[in-house]
């Protein structure tokens, strides 16, 4: 399998290119175009967790599977906003993925909901992340420009929880308040992820709810 990226960092599209039999996985909307002989089914990610997160206003947990023929083919993915696209290789161990941040995968990868528990419920208002774990790689988008980080042993790195879209799932972390009571009202800075190294975790610079909050003015109001 061959892929590449274009048009990144500002608008990134993932173009696949897959020999007979081989397959990608995407989230659903997130094709561009297919040419040439390749085959569309939809699967979910399982009942039991289908359900956790339809309950809790996840996004949907279906997934779609692209698989050439014996002519071979090409698949171009983008993410729903405008952003780049990073490829994050598994050898075996698991990462957590914010749930708008997972794209698409391929190889002998598992993808599911993952707890995050009461941690989770503080940092974004949300228990679920996904978890993919596996064999291949897994490609992962956000809102502006993504950049792995590595934090060495001993070091610790502090993300605004919103900016955060990828790290492993035996990271050790922690949530707490940034700044003081004024700085949490006033000044947009609240929650932020404290990790600990050895660690390496993907972020990215921009995130939607101030671009929410400006066209919010521009939008007529209702009696």
């Amino acid at each position: 399998m061959r892929w590449v990226k274009a048009h990144g960092p500002a608008y990134t599209v993932l173009k696949v290119y897959l020999e007979p039999g081989e397959s990608v996985y995407a989230e659903p909307g997130a094709m561009l175009l297919v040419r040439g002989d390749v085959e569309v089914e939809t699967s979910s990610g399982g009942i039991l967790s289908g359900l956790k997160r339809a309950l809790l206003g996840g996004e949907s947990f279906w997934i779609n599977r692209f698989t050439a023929g014996p002519g071979g083919g090409e698949v171009w993915l983008a993410p729903g906003v405008p952003g780049d696209v990073e490829a994050v290789e598994l050898s075996g161990e698991a990462w957590v993925v914010q749930d708008t941040g997972y794209l698409a995968h391929y190889g002998e990868v598992e993808v599911s909901a993952s707890w995050r528990g009461l941690r989770g419920l503080l940092a974004e208002g949300e228990l679920f992340w996904l978890k993919v774990e596996g064999r291949g790689v897994v490609w992962v988008s956000g809102y502006g420009g993504l950049e792995t980080v590595e934090v060495p042993a001993g070091e610790s790195l502090v993300v605004d929880n919103m900016h955060l879209v990828a790290m492993p799932a035996d990271v050790d972390y922690s949530i707490r308040k940034f700044g003081g009571l004024k700085s949490f009202i006033f000044g947009g800075e609240g929650l932020v992820v404290e990790i600990r190294g050895p660690a390496r975790v993907v972020v990215q610079t921009r995130v939607l709810p101030p671009l929410a909050r400006l066209l919010a003015r521009f939008l007529p109001r209702r009696d």
